[in-house]
């Protein structure tokens, strides 16, 4: 790490109290997705960080997926002709749960011995508030660069990425040359994820009394043998696979078992039907269309030494798993920036979860998942970020971003 000249110095001061200002203020504008409540969605704080952006001459798009649901789309044009570099960092969070189990309210964005809490600081607005700050930075200081950066600010990252999806579906994607993905990552290098594929599996039986269960068909302990099938399955993969050195162990998990699927319960009555949902979570070496190809011959399989038992699956949402070579030119950027501004060497990683990255890497464009926050913290209470780290980040980014498109 160089020693700062006095106007690195000033510059460092100026930034980190932006980016912390910002971080408060779009905490303090609650993004929880509420179905039929207007203002518990995106759409304040997305008309906020319009209205920012332009106030810094950044010309800003909105964009509506849905009702009360917009993206935001920043355009920094240098025009020279060079590489385009996107920044992506979502505005809605997950629920608060409990506002009383909180130590402060969780949209105050209270600081605290040099952290910062609410929900969202973490999981990502001081994120989201780094790049801003960072493309502001770059605007004030008339720093010199060819291309376009890129801010794209999308709606629904924590429910079924719409606003990524929509994002592409516009054409903003294309000629996009590399992506840095804000999320919280200790500002290691995140340069894999994992791929994600929700699954409804549903078991189909017959009515009956439950003093009389041979008149019926239980579709709950048919149910029971295919959860024992697809951990036995998990297993097989895992054997199969080993341990990914950045994402860890892929997995198969039934997270809702229901039953009767509808009308209600009754301790005495067979149910015509059970569901239970599958969130899988899958790593490199794993290929989701033989994986939908595994599942049909479990349920084939048990079909065979049961006449009576009767099955489908369905996915409704499939998020392959990414990676990214250390030699893509955007990777090298963040590892200079890194170094630049820690002194350290970069610790690169994976990303245990999906990301909307997840689908701009689809487009063929090179991702890395990199930003301030404890791994650990995302949707917790009590949900925090360092204000160094924040300022960090910051620095990260803007460095980051002079480099890939000076270079």
């Amino acid at each position: 790490m160089h020693k700062l000249s006095p106007k690195q110095e000033q510059r460092k001061i100026r930034d980190r109290e932006e980016v912390i200002s910002l971080t408060q203020k779009l905490v303090q504008i609650p993004s929880v997705y509420r179905p039929g409540t207007k203002n518990g969605n995106e759409e304040k704080v997305a008309l906020f960080v319009a209205d920012y952006l332009e106030k810094l001459g950044i010309k800003a798009h909105i964009e509506y997926v849905e009702e009360g649901r917009p993206n935001v789309i920043g355009i920094v044009d240098s025009g020279k002709p060079g590489k385009i570099l996107l920044f992506e960092g979502h505005t809605d969070v997950v629920t608060e749960g409990d506002p009383e189990a909180w130590d402060a309210p969780p949209f105050a964005a209270v600081i605290k011995e040099g952290r910062m809490y609410g929900r969202g600081t973490n999981d990502t607005k001081g994120n989201l508030a780094c790049m801003i700050t960072a493309v502001h930075s770059i605007l004030r200081d008339n720093e010199s660069f060819t291309g376009k950066i890129l801010l794209c600010i999308p709606c629904d990252e924590e429910g079924m990425m719409i606003g990524i999806k929509d994002f592409i579906k516009r054409g903003w994607a294309k000629g996009v040359d590399a992506a840095i993905i804000c999320e919280p990552e200790e500002n290691q290098l995140c340069i894999s994820q994992k791929g994600a594929m929700r699954v409804i599996v549903r078991t189909y039986g017959k009515m009956a009394h439950g003093a009389m269960p041979l008149s019926g068909v239980n579709p709950n302990t048919r149910m029971a043998k295919v959860i024992c099938e697809l951990d036995r399955y998990e297993q097989l993969e895992k054997e199969r696979l080993g341990c990914h050195p950045e994402l860890g162990w892929p997995s198969v998990t039934p997270t809702i078992l229901q039953a009767p699927v509808k009308g209600d319960p009754q301790i005495n009555v067979v149910p015509n039907e059970c569901m239970t949902t599958l969130d899988i979570r899958t790593v490199p070496g794993q290929d989701h269309e033989t994986i939908k190809r595994d599942i049909q011959s479990i349920l084939d399989y048990l079909k065979q030494a049961d006449h009576d038992f009767k099955a489908s699956f369905e996915v409704i949402e499939d998020r392959p798993w990414t990676e990214t070579s250390r030699t893509e030119p955007v990777v090298k950027s963040l590892a200079f920036a890194y170094k630049e501004v820690t002194g350290k060497e970069p610790v690169y990683n994976g990303v245990p979860g999906a990301t909307d990255g997840t689908f701009l890497h689809l487009e063929g464009i090179p991702i890395v998942t990199t930003g301030a926050g404890d791994r650990e913290v995302p949707h917790q209470i009590n949900e925090y970020v360092d204000l160094d780290e924040l300022a960090e980040t910051t620095e990260i980014y803007r460095q980051a971003a002079l480099h890939f498109l000076n270079k």
